[in-house]
């Protein structure tokens, strides 16, 4: 195990995860590596779980990370509410549950653009760092560390952070250095232009720098990383999957997709990853993907021979899909480069590289705003996660959902969305099982026939023509054709009871 530790100085320091986890106290704010459930520490999180159940210690913090995290830290921790404070995403039940309001201790959370996430950090906005965990994969003569599959905001956590605990996993490959590309952003007015204008390029160091002096403690993890559930494509997402390659085909015809020049990106989830696999076999090649996560879709595109490259802040792959990867690592070495979200998500980055951005929705409306993160305007799913950073920068904004939720007693398609991450100004291109609709160019009113006739569902479309009908009439023509009182009462009917009126059946 000590062959991981190539530093004598730091052999000192390793301790267990229960002596480590003791070093977080109570109101402490704590930073961990990794993003989506890629990376981020385990044994230690585990151990501090463990001493907040068992009665021995009483612990809550303020827990920033780069974007959701696995069971370890989310999950296990939302269950014994030992969040105070949570920026910024949350994607598991345990945690949304305190987060709204289900458990004895409430977590309060903040939703964050995951791009704005290390820059607000370095501004101060969430207090200072006491404690960086981060999981490597070894730690250098001098101290760096070589990260694991998954980065966020690790370099700017450990500048920042007081001290640094290190989790070295005995369960992922050394084969992962050499992997990542760190580079540190200057903040205003010493920033200049981040020198990135080709997915493959290199632009950083291969590791995170940190002093040795910082590392308090060295934990040697073999806890397995549990990989993302996916969902086999079923008839609707493939139908989605199908209508954004058609999509992309119009494009490609018009000139505006050069194969080779413009970077796609796409969401997490089943959907997105029915989307990437339907481009294989599409007469896509030499594909490239300027992206948060690298799933099974983008590594199977690899295989075939319709990507070239992949750039991403973490590996987020189904067990088969990482022990694929991982199993055959040096074929990925020229093909696969992992960045901290600071720059995967960065502005100006996305809108250099052109990229065509692809992300769910949990709800649309029918002028083109666009709900990803919360159900009824009040209750938190999850965040607004990257997708803003994306949706804001891209050259092309496409949004998919399925036409219907909760086996279709519910339209995703609405009059007014009920809480709004994504407004009609930085959406392109809505897609679902029905059609798309792309609404470049057009002003709210032909955004909304075209919404209501490409992307609703069928049993949906009467109700939504006849409010927009209405709206139109009781606003003698308005821009943008509302009525608040009936876009209301439509939440009230489609969501609250998941029916129709008998009359409008």
């Amino acid at each position: 195990m000590s062959e991981r530790i190539r530093s004598r100085e730091l052999l000192s320091k390793v301790m267990t995860a229960d002596e480590a986890a003791s070093l977080i106290q109570d109101g402490m704010t704590v930073a961990a590596s990794g993003f989506s459930p890629s990376g981020n520490p385990k044994a230690v999180p585990l151990a501090l779980a463990e001493q907040v159940r068992s009665g021995k210690r009483r612990v809550r913090v303020n827990l920033l990370t780069g974007a959701s995290t696995g069971d370890e830290l989310d999950c296990v921790w939302g269950e014994n509410e030992i969040i105070a404070r949570r920026i910024p995403y949350v994607n598991s039940a345990q945690l949304r549950r305190v987060v709204n309001g289900g458990g004895r201790e409430t977590t309060a959370y903040m939703d964050q653009h995951l791009g704005m996430m290390a820059q607000n950090t370095r501004y101060g906005f969430y207090g200072d760092i006491d404690v960086a965990i981060v999981e490597a994969v070894a730690i250098t003569e001098e101290g760096h560390i070589i990260p694991s599959t998954g980065l966020g905001c690790v370099q700017t956590f450990v500048n920042l952070a007081k001290q640094a605990i290190v989790e070295v996993s005995l369960i992922q490959p050394e084969g992962l250095e050499g992997f990542h590309d760190i580079y540190n952003v200057a903040d205003p007015p010493n920033r200049q232009p981040i020198p990135l204008t080709a997915v493959g390029q290199r632009i950083g160091v291969p590791y995170v720098t940190c002093p040795k002096e910082k590392i308090a403690a060295v934990v040697y993890s073999d806890v397995v990383e549990k990989p993302r559930a996916l969902a086999p494509a079923d008839e609707t997402s493939q139908k989605i999957a199908d209508n954004i390659v058609a999509f992309l085909k119009a494009e490609k015809a018009a000139g505006r997709l050069s194969a080779g020049t413009v970077p796609l990106q796409s969401g997490v989830g089943s959907v997105a990853n029915a989307v990437l696999l339907g481009l294989k076999g599409a007469g896509f090649e030499h594909l490239t993907f300027y992206s948060e996560v690298i799933q099974d879709g983008i590594i199977d595109l690899i295989d075939a021979g319709c990507a070239d490259m992949a750039s991403g802040t973490s590996l987020s792959m189904s067990d088969a899909g990482m022990r694929h990867m991982l199993g055959n690592i040096e074929a990925y070495r020229d093909k696969i480069i992992l960045r901290e979200s600071e720059i995967s998500n960065g502005a100006e980055t996305i809108r250099r590289l052109g990229v065509i951005a692809m992300n769910t929705a949990v709800e649309a409306d029918i002028y083109g705003n666009v709900n990803s993160s919360q159900m009824n305007g009040t209750t938190i799913y999850n965040g607004i996660g990257g997708s803003g950073d994306y949706a804001r920068n891209a050259s092309v904004t496409i949004f998919m959902t399925s036409s219907t939720a909760k086996g279709g007693r519910i339209s995703s398609i609405v009059p007014m969305v009920s809480h709004v991450d994504h407004t009609e100004h930085d959406v392109d291109v809505i897609v679902t099982e029905q059609g798309y609709a792309d609404l470049r160019g057009l002003c709210p009113k032909e955004r909304a026939a075209l919404i209501i006739e490409n992307c609703a569902h069928p049993d949906y479309r009467p109700q939504l023509r006849r409010y927009f009908d209405e709206a139109c009439a009781a606003t003698h023509g308005a821009q943008t054709p509302h009525m608040l009182d009936k876009c209301f009462s439509f939440h009230q009917r489609f969501r609250e009871t998941g029916t129709m009126l008998e009359e409008e059946r």
